[in-house]
């Protein structure tokens, strides 16, 4: 009796040529992505070709030969390599290149590793230098708010919640609000780097490779400072890069906040800031109008990257080992990272240059009543009534001296014993010295010096301790940087000795 198979036919690969409606909307868009990947892949593949000469896989010859081409494509600018979405992604592009190059030698490319994993690697060798980056230029970010917090650690004004008069406090202390965030930003950036730089090399298709039987080799070759241990995770791992992407989110979010901030203050209205001329845009209509333009700018990158994070987000949730979860992904993410260094950037210099109206921003902060707290506290203390009976009568004083257009600098004794004898029934008897003294928004900012407070000396305490953490995280974001750069220096060196001088 014949056996017969019921299960689906295995055919091997088609030698059909590919449809064009798959060019145009599947390798033509992983074509686009190549200039982002040229580099990291050209590194990925020599360090692979010198790993299988190592393991002595390949022949000499055809290692020399192989090698020689590679060294050529990773001299070659991304625009000037023929990649072609009619010869397939990136990869399929790149081998019928080096096949038309050096013949039958370029074979030797494919032993032990399938396409995605040299993808994979040079996805991680861009992302670990673009994220270091992003870090560095947190870390700057950082510090430079710090040193012009301290700038301003006396320039007085009512600090605001909900755009609306809150208490005294000085620009120092709020602008110093943003520097935590974005440090702690830089610290998760910078352990990101840990996860980012470990090579999936050396992982196979799914369960490892038999040539390839220790996989530090290739993490050395190409400075890596560790191997992702298990071999499906090494394929298709995403969590690193959502927390590299949702840590661009927040950093791009805090530094949204900050605009909006500047972007009302910097109007007529407010007239507390101006942005330096450079960071501003002048209206082609109305002569009179100068927009701090860098501020949308920073507002509307906050958003995009938003979107991208929403948009990863969107396709990793496929079943595992699936390839649509990272084609995405190969431009998405080193884009949207180093878009969020360039905005950095760009908010970096608008702090740095910032000029604060120190005066208009006195000026409103007499005109109000942020005092009102530190009144009703004072009352409390002064005269034994409870809280909500002080919150009483200095609200109903507040409202009295609104409405007759006083000061809250300008509120009397007498004032607060009219309000009490209707709260309380009777007067508070407070001399006029001492009331002036609680109105005093400079002394009230004074009384704030415990940690974290706006008095001058707290702020110069926070100012020392952010600054010194934003100063250590850039250079060991830097260190990384330099790290990489000699790890590619050595590797270029070693293909290059092994290619021959023909191929220098």
């Amino acid at each position: 009796m014949t056996a017969v198979n019921t299960g689906r036919r295995v055919e091997g690969p088609s030698k059909d040529r590919p449809a064009q409606q798959l060019i145009d909307a599947g390798f033509a868009w992983e074509i686009a992505d190549a200039p982002l990947l040229h580099h990291g892949l050209n590194l990925a593949d020599i360090a692979h070709v010198l790993d299988l000469r190592h393991r002595r896989i390949i022949p000499e010859r055809a290692a020399a030969a192989l090698l020689g081409v590679l060294l050529e494509a990773y001299r070659t600018r991304p625009e000037d390599f023929p990649y072609d979405a009619a010869h397939g992604e990136p990869y399929n592009s790149r081998e019928r290149h080096f096949v038309a190059t050096i013949g039958d030698d370029a074979g030797w490319l494919h032993a032990g590793r399938p396409r995605r994993e040299a993808a994979r690697v040079a996805l991680r060798i861009l992302l670990r230098g673009l994220t270091a980056e992003l870090a560095a230029g947190a870390a700057e970010f950082a510090a430079t708010s710090s040193r012009t917090a301290a700038r301003y650690r006396e320039v007085f004004m009512p600090d605001q919640t909900y755009l609306q008069q809150a208490q005294p406090s000085t620009f120092g202390h709020y602008l110093l609000g943003f520097v935590p965030p974005a440090i702690r930003d830089c610290e998760r950036l910078v352990s990101a780097l840990a996860q980012l730089n470990s090579s999936p090399g050396g992982a196979g298709c799914v369960n490892g490779s038999r040539l390839l039987d220790d996989r530090r080799v290739i993490a050395d070759l190409l400075g890596f400072d560790d191997v992702i241990t298990h071999t499906r995770d090494a394929m298709w791992q995403t969590d690193t890069f959502i927390d590299v992407l949702a840590t661009g989110v927040s950093l791009l979010s805090n530094q949204s906040k900050l605009a909006e901030d500047l972007e009302i203050w910097s109007s007529q209205e407010f007239d507390y800031v101006d942005l330096a001329g450079p960071y501003t845009r002048a209206s082609v209509l109305m002569p009179q109008k100068r927009n701090p333009y860098a501020l949308s700018i920073v507002r509307g990158a906050g958003g995009v990257l938003i979107g991208r994070l929403t948009g990863f987000l969107a396709v990793v949730k496929s079943p595992s080992a699936r390839s649509d979860n990272l084609i995405f992904a190969y431009g998405e993410i080193p884009r949207a990272v180093e878009f969020a260094t360039r905005i950095t950037a760009l908010m970096e210099g608008v702090v740095d240059t910032l000029t604060v109206n120190e005066t208009r921003m006195w000026e409103r902060l007499e005109e109000g009543y942020t005092q009102a707290t530190d009144l009703a506290e004072f009352v409390m203390l002064r005269c034994g009534v409870d809280y909500r009976a002080a919150y009483l009568i200095v609200g109903e004083v507040v409202g009295a001296a609104s409405r007759r257009g006083i000061r809250g600098v300008d509120i009397s004794p007498e004032d607060l014993d009219v309000a009490a004898q209707r709260v309380i029934g009777r007067s508070l008897e407070l001399e006029a010295e001492e009331v002036k003294a609680v109105l005093d928004p400079r002394a009230i900012v004074a009384t704030r010096s415990a940690l974290g407070g706006a008095a001058p000396e707290a702020v110069d305490a926070m100012t020392e301790e952010y600054l010194a953490k934003a100063v250590d995280l850039g250079y060991r974001a830097k260190r990384e940087l330099e790290k990489y750069a000699a790890a590619e220096a050595r590797l270029i060196a070693e293909a290059e000795q092994v290619a021959g001088d023909q191929h220098r």
